[in-house]
């Protein structure tokens, strides 16, 4: 049986869907702090990334890993905004399920550094 929130495909499905997109991006962009700091060093990075590279595939290595930093924390925040909804007191599981998730944005900007590191010193 199919979700009645599915979509039937087509090019007003892909409308839709990047209406939604962009409707997610905004909501991080608004509410999320994180979300927004991050943004923020990619901007000033991007920059940089382009300055620093030799080559087109150290551009993207380095554009992509601030691009898989955000994609992260926007799944982070995807995971603590459905958490929230569900109940805003203690449960050891939820509370467990938020630090899995920032464990996860940790480890993304963790190898968004290493990256850095072996272009600008590699």
């Amino acid at each position: 049986m199919q979700s009645i929130y599915k979509s039937k495909g087509g090019l007003s499905r892909l409308f839709k869907a990047l209406r939604y997109s962009m409707q997610g991006l905004a909501a991080a962009f608004r509410h999320e702090a994180a979300f927004r700091q991050e943004l923020l060093l990619a901007l000033v990075l991007l920059p940089l990334a382009l300055w620093i590279s030799r080559s087109p595939s150290e551009a993207v290595l380095l554009i992509g890993s601030l691009v898989f930093v955000l994609i992260v924390e926007l799944l982070n925040s995807a995971l603590e905004t459905v958490a929230d909804s569900v109940t805003l007191e203690h449960h050891p599981l939820i509370g467990q399920a938020k630090d899995l998730g920032s464990a996860a944005v940790l480890l993304s900007i963790i190898l968004a550094a290493l990256i850095w590191a072996g272009v600008i010193w590699g």
